[in-house]
């Protein structure tokens, strides 16, 4: 991922081998709904600035093209233009000579709603049917392009491609796709190297290097300290798809079904017999956050034995007595905000899923408080605040003192956000729901 960081030698490796295309993955949906609902991102400027450095001067020195796919974490329009911006800068102070491509991926409410009403627009599970009104909701919606935008960015010279929102694998199989190559063996090779070295024996690695070709593809890691086995390669596909053996793109599904694996030494790992079967219709996948409210958090640390032994027990207490003086200080209902308690060293994670066996030696409780506005949210609270500090089990005769990490003990996180569409789009063309724009790098006088 663009701003996680790699060694500039495997870069340096990649080239030596004779790489054709730098592609690298700027975002994704697995830190939650913030930054598509807010339209920041997740990895700091400076961050992306060092990753891009080393990728833009091999750019530069090679003469081949960079691609990026869900620049600032969620392909807003605003994540592109803020990529772009780093770009621009790095070009103007090393005086590259290159161009480079924005191709948006924001969708406008109202023509979703045009596209809803055509009945063009179907739910993924688990959501049902799409409602006008959510659409209206989202603060910001993206559609999830595949490779088209970004063979069409290649086809027109771009050097580097800054791309808004796209499938994981569309930023590796664009070039071989315009170069002609097979799209089974395209878009397996392409899934398989989506995340870099999680595809080897050692997921801190860095890249990898890909040679595809009319029967299949090669695989081997860029660090030569690691290897890619056959194992280590098919256990990718186990990685965030539903099915291991089907996985679906804009464009229709890659069938590994038949695929084989095998060592061609200890380092790389040949795969042949990947199918691609082209999709009836073309579909681009809709991701769309809005605000659910504000959220304010405390916490507090327990070590008190006798609390420990009923801890859960406790917890319901803390939520009771709560309720009951919000109630009392704010006239707030429990409809009005939200709470959530969590036990941290307990059952924080699993719940009921995985009962606790004994008490912990110590626990961690986090309260989190949604409301609809900021103020109410760290009211409800404040309110908590001697009770997490001092909340006594009703068989105690005295007030336990529990710890608060900070101080102050609340923190205002602001506004919370939620996913609400998990829904596809029919597309009227593979490139109709982007916008592409060419510029040329201008170098500092």
């Amino acid at each position: 991922m663009l701003g996680a960081g790699f060694a500039p030698e495997t870069v340096d490796r990649g080239l030596a081998l004779g790489a054709d295309v730098i592609a690298v993955d700027g975002g994704s949906t697995d830190s939650g709904p913030h930054y598509l609902g807010s339209g920041t991102a997740k990895t700091t400027a400076a961050a992306v600035a060092r990753d891009l450095r080393v990728l833009l001067a091999a750019v530069a020195e090679a003469g081949v093209p960079l691609v990026v796919g869900s620049c600032g974490t969620s392909g807003t329009d605003s994540g592109v233009d803020w990529v772009a911006g780093i770009v621009e800068e790095i070009l103007a102070e090393r005086n590259h000579d290159l161009s480079v491509a924005r191709i948006y991926s924001e969708q406008s409410p109202a023509h979703l709603k045009e596209r809803l009403a055509a009945g063009a627009i179907h739910p993924l599970p688990p959501l049902g049917e799409l409602r006008p009104e959510t659409l209206d909701s989202c603060t910001h919606v993206v559609g999830m392009m595949g490779h088209e935008p970004i063979e069409a960015a290649l086809r027109a010279g771009a050097d580097v491609v800054l791309a808004g929102r796209a499938t994981d694998t569309a930023v590796i199989a664009a070039l071989p796709l315009t170069r002609g190559m097979p799209p089974g063996p395209v878009w397996h090779a392409a899934k398989i190297a989506e995340c870099g070295g999680q595809c080897t024996t050692n997921p801190r690695s860095g890249g990898v290097f890909v040679t595809i070709d009319r029967d299949g593809f090669t695989i081997e890691p860029l660090d030569p300290a690691v290897s890619c086995t056959p194992t280590s390669v098919a256990a990718h596909m186990l990685y965030e798809t539903v099915n291991p053996f089907r996985m679906r793109e804009p464009a229709g599904t890659v069938d590994v079904s038949e695929a084989t694996y095998h060592a061609l030494d200890d380092r790389r790992v040949r795969v042949e017999g990947s199918r691609f079967e082209v999709a009836e219709q073309h579909t681009i996948k809709l991701e769309g956050a809005r605000i659910t409210g504000y959220q304010t958090t405390s916490f507090t640390g327990i070590r008190d034995p006798h609390i420990l032994a009923d801890v859960e027990n406790w917890a319901a207490l803390l939520r009771r007595v709560l309720a009951e003086r919000v109630s009392q200080t704010l006239g707030l209902t429990e409809e009005e905000y939200a709470t959530d308690i969590r036990l941290y060293g307990h059952n924080a994670i699993l719940g009921d899923l995985d009962p606790a066996t004994g008490p912990a030696r110590e626990v961690g409780v986090m309260l989190l408080v949604n409301a609809s506005d900021q103020a109410t949210a760290t009211a409800v609270a404040k309110i908590a605040n001697p009770l997490m500090l001092h909340l006594p089990t009703p068989d105690m005769p005295h007030l336990p003192s529990l710890a608060f990490p900070f101080s102050p003990a609340e923190t205002e996180r602001g506004a919370a956000y939620e996913f609400v569409l998990n829904h596809v789009v029919d597309s009227e063309t593979p490139t109709a729901m982007f916008r592409t724009e060419h510029r040329k790098a201008t170098a500092r006088a």
